[in-house]
Order: C-alpha cells, then sequence, then structure tokens
C-alpha cells in the first residue's frame, strides 16, 4: 500500500487519480500508524512551505516521515512535498523543513531573468543529472508541469534532475530511498505516470 500523507495541504485528488490510473494500491491518510506500515509514502503539497511544516508538526506527522525513511521506506515528495524533505527554507522567512536531503529552498526571485515570470508556471523540459529510478521510464527532454516560485539550492548530492527557466532549475532529486519532484507528475500527462508507475513499481523499463 502506498500512504498518500494528508496534512491539509495537498492536492489530493488529482493524486490518487493518477495513481489509480498506474494500478497502485493507494490510501489518503494522516494516521501515524498507517504512514508507518506502508510499503511508500508520497507527501504532496501546495502552497506555503512555513505553513505546510506547521501542519506536518502539528500532527506529528514530522516525526514520522523522518522514521518512516530512516527505516528505508520509498518516500516521494511533490511540489512543496519535495521542498519539504530538505534542511530549510527561506521562504517568507526562515523555516526548518524535514532534512533527509541536504539543501535549501530559495525564492526564484532574483535568480531568474526579470523578463521571466514568477511563478514559473507550465511545461518545461527535464534534463538528467544522474541515474535516477524515480526517472528511468521517461526520456532526457520529456517534458512536465511546473508551478512554483521557490526552489532548491545546494542539494548536489540528490540532484537527479533539472529544467531550464533562465538558470538551471532543480526539477527532481533521488537519494537512497527518498527521492522528489519539482512538478506536478499528477499533471503531467503521459510522462507523469510514466514518473509515478516507476515510483510505485520500480524503475526497470518492461
Amino acid at each position: 500500500m502506498i500512504a498518500v500523507v494528508d496534512y491539509g495541504v495537498g492536492n489530493l485528488f488529482s493524486l490518487t487519480a493518477s495513481l489509480k490510473m498506474v494500478g497502485a494500491d493507494s490510501e489518503v491518510t494522516s494516521d501515524p500508524e498507517r504512514i508507518l506500515a506502508a510499503d511508500k509514502i508520497i507527501l504532496p503539497g501546495v502552497g506555503a512551505f512555513g505553513d505546510a511544516a506547521a501542519r506536518l508538526s502539528a500532527l506529528h506527522l514530522d516525526d514520522v516521515l523522518r522514521e518512516a525513511a530512516a527505516k528505508g521506506t520509498p518516500l516521494m515528495g511533490i511540489c512543496l512535498g519535495m521542498q519539504l524533505l530538505f534542511e530549510k527554507s527561506y521562504e517568507f522567512g526562515e523555516h526548518r523543513g524535514l532534512g533527509l536531503l541536504r539543501g535549501s529552498v530559495t525564492p526564484m526571485q532574483g535568480r531568474v531573468p526579470a523578463e521571466l515570470k514568477i511563478p514559473q508556471i507550465g511545461w518545461n523540459s527535464l534534463h538528467k543529472t544522474k541515474e535516477s529510478k524515480l526517472l528511468s521510464r521517461i526520456g532526457e527532454g520529456d517534458f512536465v508541469y511546473f508551478v512554483h516560485s521557490f526552489s532548491a539550492e545546494g542539494c548536489e548530492e540528490s540532484l537527479a534532475a533539472v529544467t531550464e527557466y533562465g538558470t538551471a532549475i532543480t526539477a527532481a532529486v533521488e537519494q537512497g530511498n527518498v527521492c522528489g519532484c519539482q512538478f506536478h507528475p499528477e499533471k503531467s500527462g503521459k510522462v507523469g505516470l510514466e514518473i509515478l508507475r516507476a515510483f510505485c513499481f520500480g524503475g526497470e523499463i518492461e
């Protein structure tokens, strides 16, 4: 069973519909016991980092996710969920993340050319930076759907793919049993479904 973590800030309908399409058995839950018993975990998220981190803490799910990751359960973060995997964020202040991956989340404002709109919204291509189980079913340059104003930096150890938006922006990360996508696979058509399929069932191309 794949536990989709419900802490009040995720786009759960689109994600669970996509998981159903790839044939995955998933359950939306905020129950720590169900999350710890899951075969794999997905942490979705939309909105502000500080609010999301506070919600996880209030539900005691931050420690649950750290425990699950420490015992080797595959954990995937999506969009804000990926950002929460890092040590901290500088989104409207400084906020502590889960600390499962080295790096921090910083504003794109001032890093990308002034003529480019922020938030970055729309389809952009992925450029792989290392071998990745999560991305093994898709091709170099495949397009996925982004919506974000902040991005991860200092994450060279886990960096799996970037996208070009005036500069290289972290698009996907993977280190051990922890991985994540800055983009939304559940909104990225066939490419996104292949990414979810790889997480759910393994990276080998059949």
